[in-house]
């Protein structure tokens, strides 16, 4: 009988992401306390990210800016630049691909690496997450932490409990001494137990993450029904799922995007150009992949998240498309007849029900093939240039985000 070979897992994170692609891209800022929130000349919004030095002053992600302006004057305020992170996201990814073709992106600034099939030519595990954390730091100028261990969901707890806490930022996780190592740990420290969570654990007299792991099934299934097992099976390092990249998953349901605005928008000449924006953003992102939809999705959300306001609907339209003005006419509509008027703070556009963009329906008046070459034309150049070499004269207004 052939032993099957031990995998080696990776979970890689990257430190502060929006903050340290901000400060990649702003040296000046290299030694002072930074933040990204969404308004900084109003000196209003929350933090959607700070960097380490930032933190050593108290601020936390989430909090409002003027809190944290109030424990560190003279922080450092900039504002989210989306499509920046998103280059930046891609080139890391493909650093990692350069290491081994089984990469699974698992948020924006987290991805897993089975390194496995890797070990001869990169040198061992420990090796290979040296190299990485150098290679990306030198092309980005982002500082990596790495989790190591034989399946996905210890990985992510080797990086989470261990390697963000130690000087190096690289952990391994080794299955046979969990219970020396994450046992003992607190379970409010593994990842999806909220302090909700914890307080159910605890009067269950479950405190550690090792309560947790050798808790009878049963009783946990009991109470929480799949939810319960999934816990217990983080807890024990039960994980066989394989790392799957992006392009051996499923076909594409749907694309999409939405935006946090740096403030409320109340009015619809401010709101319609954002619309715009993200129309043009999602129709880009389809003529790209050779597709086009036929279901038009717009969703808005207000600030108060404890007491949500928005709405979110869908509309089919006659012929499947990924031209812009297409997609904002749909999306206008959907708009006009939804939005209660009440302040805005994120809005969402997708477009699904994909087909093949060379089915295009002909239509017998119209010049959809003349804005089909004309949009094409206009993403080259961004490919090119950059995102800001053409924009719409609707973008320059104050509302605009494409900018930034």
């Amino acid at each position: 009988m052939v032993k099957s070979k031990k995998r080696v897992i990776m979970l890689a994170d990257c430190q502060s992401f929006y903050a340290s692609v901000q400060k990649a891209a702003h040296p000046e800022y290299k030694d002072k306390p930074l933040v990204v929130s969404g308004d900084p000349a109003r000196r209003s919004g929350i933090i959607l990210a700070a960097c380490p030095l930032a933190k050593k002053y108290g601020v936390t992600t989430a909090e409002r800016l003027g809190d944290a302006l109030q424990k560190c004057p003279h922080l450092v305020v900039m504002p989210p630049r989306m499509s920046e992170y998103i280059r930046v996201s891609l080139h890391i990814t493909e650093i990692y691909q350069s290491f081994t073709d089984l990469v699974e992106p698992y948020s924006i600034d987290e991805q897993h690496l089975d390194v496995t099939g890797s070990l001869q030519l990169f040198g061992s595990p420990d090796e290979i997450a040296h190299k990485i954390q150098q290679q990306v730091q030198h092309e980005t100028g982002i500082y990596v932490r790495v989790g190591l261990s034989d399946c996905k969901v210890l990985s992510k707890i080797a990086c989470d409990i261990f390697a963000k806490k130690i000087p190096g930022g690289i952990f391994t996780l080794d299955r046979e001494r969990l219970s020396e190592t994450l046992w003992p740990k607190p379970v409010n420290e593994m990842f999806m137990v909220g302090s909700r969570m914890t307080r159910h654990f605890y009067k269950m007299g479950i405190h550690t993450i090792g309560d947790l792991a050798q808790t009878p099934l049963p009783r946990l299934t009991k109470r929480w029904g799949v939810n319960g097992e999934v816990l217990w099976r983080i807890a024990n390092g039960i994980d066989s799922s394989p790392v799957t990249p992006r392009s051996q998953l499923q076909p594409q349901k749907g694309v999409g995007h939405q935006m946090t605005l740096p403030r409320d928008y109340t009015s619809w000449e401010e709101i319609r150009i954002v619309l715009l924006e993200l129309c043009e953003l999602v129709g880009r992102r389809c003529r790209e992949k050779g597709l086009m939809g036929s279901v038009v999705s717009v969703g808005c959300q207000g600030a108060d998240f404890d007491h949500p306001t928005g709405f979110s609907r869908q509309m089919k339209i006659a012929d499947p498309t990924n031209i812009t003005d297409e997609i904002f006419n749909a999306a206008s509509e959907l708009f006009s007849c939804h939005w209660n008027g009440l302040p805005v703070r994120k809005i969402g556009i997708s477009l699904s029900d994909l087909s093949q963009d060379s089915l295009v329906q002909l239509t017998l008046f119209g010049n959809r093939e003349r804005k089909r070459d004309l949009e094409r034309a206009t993403d080259s150049l961004k490919r090119r240039f950059g995102e800001t070499v053409i924009l719409r004269a609707s973008s320059l207004d104050d509302a605009g985000q494409a900018q930034e």
